[in-house]
């Protein structure tokens, strides 16, 4: 996933040609977004296995994850106010390292909040370092192609997504399926030396991250990318619409629900696809590669956005669509079986990667004085990757606990969840973001 323009802001006036630079530099930063972001739908299991918890308990690592957002979505931009848009991604990148580096007394002690402690960091590093990158890819152009160029964005962000589980699950989900049937018949002291040397693993890869995050504040503090600086959003965009309060911007509101909704499925399809395919007896060795999977189909979609946007189909239309197709496909995913149902949860990952894209300037677009405030809401919204998620297990658990489902059943059913937050996305996409937008 990636998040958009949290600053009213427009480039000076440089030649075209210099857009060029920040953008690969942005680009850059988008990948690492990707990278960064879904490597929790590896940790998922890992965890589950080295601290020994259930899915409810294991769901926890979106939640600390995504809720980081909501949390430090405003005083993010209260920090870039004061240091500015470049120094910011500079003190971003540095957070997330500190957050990457906690991951090595959790890993020693093998103690779950700790982890999450470090997650937590790593989200509230992104979310400084991401409310700083934005607004490069949004305001280089006219909003009315802003989708297109998030979706090249994306490309950067889902091809790291692609190859963060494969990376990561070759490293510290190694030989898993072997560890989990020996591990079954050890003796407590026995299993605990072996939970603890899997715990180990995961401290390499965690070092490399926070060495490359300080290497890459080094090169972004050192670059010639130029400052946003505030600036009047005619500059920018000829639908400004004045208005006395941000609550009589009803489509801002609308879109945020939308985004909330939007980051909740989506986190489902990446994230808990591992998680969803072991209920169904696939091995670990297998659903690891999964969100590699979700990830391809983001990045098919993103492809067929910037081929389609503008030129072809709008934003509000290529939403429509989307969530019409999201609503099929989900509908699959509860009534089909065994890898049918696995890889149509796979291809929501075609439906969702237009969303982001779309939702995003249709919210934003005349807000004028209040895009700041707007931009900031809407990165609240990314919260919901941490609660729809867990709504989904708790739903999962309790039909399964009730002995209405059994276990694989019982959290094919809780997709349902699902279907309420693409239909209010489809709302949004007909009717909501256009709800007093007129003068």
């Amino acid at each position: 996933m990636q998040n958009s323009i949290t600053q009213e802001a427009v480039l000076p006036k440089p030649a075209k040609q210099s857009n060029v630079i920040p953008l690969i530099i942005i680009g850059v930063l988008f990948f690492l977004f990707g990278f960064v972001t879904w490597t929790n739908s590896t940790l998922m299991p890992y965890l589950k296995i080295a601290c020994q918890l259930t899915n409810s308990q294991v769901i926890l690592v979106t939640l600390a994850f995504y809720i980081s957002y909501a949390v430090t979505a405003f005083p993010c931009s209260w920090v870039l106010g004061k240091t500015g848009l470049k120094k910011g991604m500079v003190l971003g990148l540095l957070i997330m390292a500190v957050g990457a580096l906690i991951f090595i007394p959790a890993a020693k002690t093998r103690t779950f909040p700790l982890f999450l402690c470090g997650l937590f960091v790593i989200g509230t590093g992104l979310s400084l370092l991401q409310t700083a990158s934005n607004p490069y890819a949004t305001i280089l152009g006219p909003i009315e192609s802003a989708a297109k160029r998030i979706s090249i964005m994306g490309i950067c962000n889902k091809v790291a997504g692609a190859l963060a589980p494969l990376i990561l699950g070759a490293i510290i989900l190694k030989d898993i399926d072997a560890l989990q049937a020996r591990l079954a018949t050890m003796d407590a002291v026995a299993k605990e030396a072996e939970l603890n040397t899997l715990a180990s693993t995961v401290i390499f890869p965690y070092v490399v991250i926070a060495v490359v995050l300080v290497v890459l504040s080094v090169g972004v503090y050192f670059s010639k990318l130029p400052e946003i600086t505030p600036d009047d959003e005619a500059a920018a965009n000829d639908t400004v619409v004045h208005r006395s309060s941000v609550f009589k911007y009803p489509y801002l509101w609308l879109g945020f629900v939308a985004l909330f909704l939007y980051v909740g499925v989506e986190v489902i399809s990446g994230d808990v696809i591992q998680l969803y395919a072991n209920t169904l007896g696939i091995k670990v060795s297998e659903a690891k590669n999964f969100t590699t999977y979700t990830m391809l189909s983001m990045l098919a979609g993103y492809i067929i956005g910037i081929t389609a946007m503008p030129k072809f189909i709008n934003q509000a239309k290529a939403l429509m669509v989307s969530a019409i197709i999201a609503v099929l496909f989900t509908l699959v995913v509860i009534f089909s079986t065994g890898y049918t149902s696995v890889l149509f949860l796979a291809l929501l990952g075609l439906a969702n990667a237009l969303m982001w894209p779309a939702i995003w300037p249709l919210s934003i677009g005349g807000l004028g004085k209040f895009t700041n405030f707007g931009a900031a809401l809407l990165i609240v919204g990314i919260a919901g990757g941490a609660l729809i998620p867990k709504l989904w297990t708790m739903l999962g658990s309790y039909l399964h606990t009730d002995k209405a489902f059994a276990e694989a059943n019982a959290y094919q059913n809780a997709f349902w969840i699902m279907i309420p937050c693409y239909l209010f996305i489809l709302f949004f996409a007909v009717k909501g973001n256009k709800v007093g937008k007129s003068i």
